[in-house]
């Protein structure tokens, strides 16, 4: 017999060779039929894989990520069946799972593939699925499996085959079709109900522009027809929300081709928009007992060398610049914290003073690929909401909890209210990779634990997952179309007080190290403002908006009138802007509307008459007549109920 742990700490006794589908069904019947993948002693097992020692099991459907990633995999698979049918000469590579989908990487020889082609390539993997060909797991020999793609002249799986033990090569098969596999599969292939092949690339072999260019299929699947209709319609939902589209349309952004690739230009609406995140961040901050500083867009390569940062992004990044100066290096600054580290260092600290808390929006560098430039969300130069925090390890409790404190305020004020926490700790296995003694680690990481929970957020622990330096906390935010975002991250660091040798005189009298903490609810201005605008559409919270209102005339002679409005509205803080154009009312309030103007204004002979606007609304129209001073006082209780001063 064989115990198996389930996740709510129940234990149960099984037969030798159960399955994860044995105990399933063991639980209920609903269970085991929806079953998909399995975890066992944290390994990957098929659900028919028979178990043999004591273990912790974790049972998958659907609506698990683990579930999902069984699911994509095992539709790679089908799809590399369905390529290799329709086209006897082509070479299959690698196909895995991917956060939305799967993809393979095939060497179509001479062949061309296009978009055209995948409704072909769709019906055959439908024909296959629905043939419900069970996944069988087999060991073989390197040797077998060397024999096997040879004979297939596959190049591409003889190479992977070579770098891998012998001992440890498996193939799985399905119906007439086999393919190297670690495993990880649905029960059988009739567990795909829809499939739909995205979109075609090129890619690299092994991402080494040196090696064969392949073509890349990316597809998704479902359990459901409806499932794919619904991820489709919220596709195009994604394409009306692309924060380029929107940045245009919005005119907050550009790019140009004579600036370079990858450095946003901010248009007024948009550096208005940046000034407001700022001086909101800025406020709160300032009530939290941060102190702002400035550093500079360079600094001698000497600095990004101590704080290893050049030894990270150096050979992949600017290159240095040279001065007439011999040997005398600077590099466009990378990251912020080396300048903060030396602004700590400019004098000396007593235990009395700290923690220090240093600020700052501070715009860094990174040579991007090209290809891997997005928009806003991918960039070469950013903002960073910088803050580092110098203190002790006794005071490292309570400022975590404040950092975090601070970052929930960001969140809730912009709408995202749909997040969860993951602490990253270090490996307890590999504890050579991390610096820092096991005491300050422990004490670091309960920290980060203790204050999760007191702030009783939704976290989850993920061991190994610490950068070298420190434990952390990183915030995943899902958005309104449901994706989800890291933003807003909290890292403890005790390598860079070490580098630059940052010291304190403490109640002993004795010189000691502090512990910095990083943080940065933003993360980028840039890449925040990506996020923000796709997950609202770009109808920002009203106390955000570049313009709050917009006074529509329905003739240029109420453009007097339109003034006076203006400035009643200005003379109460409310951002607005006038159209006098010879333009009718209809075209002034689409194109309003378009540009989400959150209220529009419309004046005529009578509004002139009585002192009075007619106000719509964005989105839901005319909702009345009032005096200017009637509507700023909706305005500024909109913003009331949206934005509450942040409370220390």
């Amino acid at each position: 017999m064989i115990k198996v742990t389930l996740p709510d700490g129940s234990i149960k006794e099984f037969e030798d060779g159960t399955t994860a589908l044995d105990v399933a069904q063991s639980i209920s019947a609903g269970l085991a039929r929806n079953i998909i993948s399995a975890k066992y002693n944290n390994e990957i097992v098929e659900i028919t894989t028979p178990l043999y020692t004591d273990g912790n099991l974790t049972l998958f459907t659907w609506k698990d990520d683990e579930g999902k990633k069984a699911f994509w995999h095992s539709s790679a698979h089908v799809m590399a069946q369905a390529i290799e049918d329709l086209y006897p000469n082509a070479k299959l590579t690698i196909g895995p799972a991917i956060e939305n989908g799967f993809y393979y990487d095939v060497d179509f020889r001479d062949e061309k593939i296009s978009e055209n082609d995948f409704k072909k390539i769709e019906d055959r993997m439908l024909e296959i699925a629905r043939g419900k060909h069970d996944f069988k797991m087999r060991s073989v020999t390197k040797d077998e499996a060397l024999k096997y793609y040879k004979e297939k002249d596959n190049p591409f799986k003889v190479e992977l085959i070579e770098n891998l033990e012998d001992g440890t090569i498996t193939f799985c098969d399905h119906d007439t079709f086999t393919d190297l596999c670690r495993g990880g599969h649905l029960p059988n292939t009739g567990v795909i109900k829809a499939v739909k092949l995205m979109n075609v690339a090129g890619a690299y072999w092994r991402g080494d522009e040196h090696k064969p260019q392949l073509t890349r299929i990316y597809g998704i699947s479902f359990p459901k027809q409806k499932d794919l209709k619904e991820y489709l319609a919220l596709l195009e939902e994604a394409k009306k929300r692309d924060h380029r589209k929107l940045g245009k349309e919005l005119e907050l952004f550009t790019f140009s081709p004579k600036v370079g690739q990858g450095l946003p230009l901010w248009l007024p609406k948009g550096a208005a928009l940046r000034e407001r995140l700022e001086n909101f961040l800025k406020k709160a901050q300032k009530k939290a007992g941060y102190e702002m500083v400035v550093s500079p867009h360079i600094g001698q390569k000497e600095l990004y060398v101590t704080s290893g940062h050049y030894a990270k992004y150096g050979e992949d990044s600017f290159q240095p610049i040279h001065t007439p100066n011999e040997g005398e290096e600077f590099l466009l600054k990378p990251m912020n914290c080396p300048h903060h580290c030396e602004i700590y260092n400019s004098k000396a600290w007593s235990y009395r003073d700290l923690p220090k808390r240093f600020a700052e929006f501070g715009t860094v560098y990174r040579y991007e690929q090209s290809g891997e430039l997005h928009g806003l969300t991918r960039v070469r130069g950013f903002t960073q909401d910088d803050a580092h925090i110098f203190c002790t390890s006794e005071q490292l409790d309570d400022e975590f909890k404040k950092v975090i404190d601070l970052t929930l305020y960001v969140f809730n004020s912009l709408g995202f209210e749909n997040f969860t926490a993951q602490v990253s700790l270090r490996d307890p296995e590999n504890k050579e990779k991390y610096i820092g003694s096991d005491d300050v680690w422990n004490k670091a990481e309960q920290a980060i634990i203790n204050a999760a929970k007191e702030k009783e957020l939704n976290y989850v622990i993920e061991t190994g997952e610490a950068a070298f330096y420190g434990p952390k906390l990183d915030f995943m935010v899902k958005d309104a179309l449901g994706r989800s975002w890291q933003l807003g991250t909290i890292q403890v660091d005790y390598n860079l007080p070490e580098r630059f040798e940052l010291s304190y005189k403490g109640a002993d009298n004795e010189n000691h190290r502090p512990i910095m903490i990083h943080r940065a609810p933003f993360g980028s201005l840039e890449r925040f403002i990506a996020i923000l605008l796709e997950h609202t559409g770009g109808n920002f919270p009203l106390w955000l908006m570049p313009e709050q209102a917009i006074i529509l005339s329905l003739s240029e002679k109420y453009e007097n009138y339109s003034k006076k409005v203006l400035n009643l509205l200005e003379n109460n803080e409310i951002r607005a802007q006038v159209d006098n154009r010879s333009e009718t009312i209809g075209k002034k309030i689409r194109e309003a509307e378009v540009q989400k103007f959150p209220y529009m204004l419309i004046v005529g002979e009578q509004e002139a008459k009585d002192g009075t606007v007619s106000v719509r609304k964005h989105g839901e129209g005319d909702i009345g007549t009032m005096s200017v001073e009637d509507f700023a006082e909706i305005i500024n209780k909109e913003i009331k109920n949206t934005l509450h001063a942040f409370e220390v």
